[in-house]
């Protein structure tokens, strides 16, 4: 008993983790918080960070004091020989006596202590990790405002088809009836052969439409799974619906919001890179300052004709040394000087790049919101064409069956309801994706 209990638990564990992670069902907005953490893209970005972060840490431990440690073993296969007047032993003046210094093997072990005293360019540095970490916080930031106008588009994709699918559905069903009544007709003698002829010609392509946005519905929700980082094949049920959500995402109020440019990421980017061009400059300019630097060695060193070092009689010998160096730059045949001009002309084009980008997010935002209020001017048009639509094709339907309207004009008044259909439903599509699109550029994430 108590096994199956364990059995049991596990079971309801792994299933609660593989729910959330492959959620079953999602509205919108869940959709959206569940793809800035899960998607790829998204992830990469928040590692991009991560990376920004160890690398600001990288250049400040440049500056910080640095140890390292060595331990250097030679062998002397053949000692080097050094030649030393004789006289010196009390030989004969002119001859040379053959020499070899020292034992055959040696042992040194040295630590050295490095600190950085002055170094302009290590002070552009810091303020460059800086820079580089914020321009991979907007990054993320620019990253999620696109994924999230990803997860609307994919998802009212999704649901475009799901309704086009139904409609679909009730056109084949009222169709198959109309063909089936008029086909009686017909049989008894009371209906032309080509009012039978033309239903099932509208019959064969409302089963043709049928079919293909069956398979693009398959398709806009493999996207969806994609988008939202999970497996492609995962049965996702969307509990939004279209209309819903297209009267959830009908507001005035943000056409009349105020276009502060520099809120915007792509200002903010721009920005970022014209600062960045300024340290590039400052960088080139600090390589012509004098470095200084200053060090400590500590060591100690060990001979013995033998590998006896590790034995408690062998001597070692220690010395240190502390120092200071400075490198002055001098000339350079007018190489630092032509960086420092490549520098300069880099960060007038970023001057230039953000006051184009400044006048392009201006343009962006008055087209993105003409562009969000005629999607709901367009809403309203496309409501009433249907509502005309279906009320011309219920007529000439009744006058159909009645033998005032011929099948040519049924056909006519059916096909126009069809791409009225479509259109109301492109329409509600409009209004939820132009409104995600002036969010993105205005920077609004509700």
């Amino acid at each position: 008993m108590k096994n199956k209990l364990i059995l049991l638990l596990g079971l309801f564990l792994s299933s609660l983790g593989y729910s959330q992670e492959n959620p079953q069902s999602l509205n919108l907005q869940e959709a959206i918080d569940y793809a800035l953490i899960h998607n790829r893209t998204a992830k990469k970005a928040g590692l991009d960070i991560e990376a920004a972060k160890q690398q600001k840490w990288e250049t400040t431990a440049t500056g910080l004091p640095q140890i390292s440690a060595s331990i250097d073993y030679n062998h002397w296969l053949k000692q080097q020989v050094s030649l030393i007047p004789s006289e010196f032993f009390g030989g004969n003046p002119g001859d040379f006596t053959e020499v070899a210094f020292g034992t055959s093997k040696t042992m040194n072990a040295t630590v050295k202590v490095e600190q950085k005293l002055f170094d302009g360019s290590y002070l552009v540095g810091l303020q460059s990790a800086k820079v580089f970490l914020e321009i991979s916080e907007n990054a993320k930031e620019k990253t999620d405002l696109e994924i999230r106008k990803a997860v609307i588009n994919a998802y009212g994709n999704v649901l475009l088809a799901t309704e086009s699918v139904n409609i679909l559905n009730r056109n084949l069903s009222v169709l198959e009836k109309n063909l089936n009544e008029t086909t009686k007709i017909y049989e008894n003698g009371l209906e032309e052969e080509e009012s039978v002829e033309q239903l099932k010609i509208t019959l064969s392509g409302v089963k043709s439409s049928l079919n293909n946005t069956t398979r693009l519905k398959t398709l806009a929700l493999q996207m969806l799974n994609i988008t939202l980082g999970i497996d492609l094949k995962a049965n996702t049920i969307l509990t939004d619906n279209l209309e819903s959500l297209t009267s959830k995402h009908m507001s005035l109020e943000l056409i009349e919001t105020d276009e502060d440019v520099e809120k915007t990421i792509d200002y903010k980017i721009a920005s970022n890179d014209k600062v960045a061009k300024e340290l590039l400059l400052k960088l080139e300019k600090s390589k012509a300052l004098p470095t200084l630097n200053a060090f400590v060695n500590a060591g100690y060193s060990g001979n013995n004709e033998k590998f006896d070092f590790l034995k408690k009689d062998q001597k070692w010998f220690g010395s240190s040394l502390f120092g200071v160096s400075m490198n002055i730059p001098i000339f350079s045949s007018l190489g630092r000087s032509a960086a420092t001009q490549r520098a300069q002309i880099n960060l007038e084009k970023a001057k230039e790049d953000l006051t184009e980008t400044e006048q392009k997010l201006k343009l962006q935002m008055a087209s993105a919101k003409s562009d969000y209020q005629f999607s709901i001017e367009d809403y309203d048009n496309k409501k009433q064409n249907l509502s005309l639509a279906e009320r011309i094709e219920q007529k000439n339907q009744t006058k159909f069956f009645e033998g005032i309207a011929s099948s040519f004009e049924l056909r006519q008044a059916q096909i126009q309801l069809y791409t009225s259909q479509q259109e109301y439903l492109q329409a509600m599509l409009d209004v939820v994706n132009k409104k995600a699109e002036l969010e993105t550029v205005l920077n609004i994430v509700e």
